[in-house]
């Protein structure tokens, strides 16, 4: 799961959160040590108002929450999610191990032909890294936290 921060980028830097089934999240305000939660059809579900989208907990003891606005939480996406917004970006990704025998990744993507590459401990983590340049380069110059390889 990418870390608090880079999902906090992601949404500062205008990826927009249509909550599904199996999507995971926090509540802001209870910042990053705060449980994670999943949405599921059975216990959390998105419920579109005028308003706006509000995620209601279903039948749930261990909280008193009855629902949360989509603004209160953080998305947290997943690996999947992550690679299917690259979308025709996304070149590959490649597992290596570091200097202290830790594995790595690397994602690379093809933006106006150029190659870039972000490196992650986790899948997730690299495929967000780069998933935030392109949202930021295709908004305003190049601003997002590059690796070089």
């Amino acid at each position: 799961m990418i870390s608090w921060d880079l999902a906090l980028a992601l949404r500062e830097a205008g990826v927009r959160w249509h909550p599904a089934s199996g999507d995971r999240f926090r509540l802001l305000g209870v910042g990053p040590e705060g449980d994670v939660f999943t949405v599921s059809d059975m216990t959390i579900e998105p419920h579109e108002f005028d308003t706006g989208v509000v995620l209601g907990f279903n039948g749930t003891t261990e909280w008193a929450l009855d629902s949360v606005a989509l603004e209160d939480a953080l998305w947290h996406p997943l690996e999947s999610q992550l690679r299917a917004l690259l979308g025709g970006t996304f070149r590959w990704l490649q597992r290596f191990v570091e200097d202290d025998d830790h594995p790595a990744y690397l994602v690379e993507i093809e933006l106006a032909g150029r190659k870039v590459s972000f490196r992650g401990h986790d899948p997730a983590d690299a495929y967000g890294e780069a998933l935030l340049h392109l949202v930021m380069a295709s908004s305003g110059p190049d601003s997002g936290r590059e690796v070089a390889t």
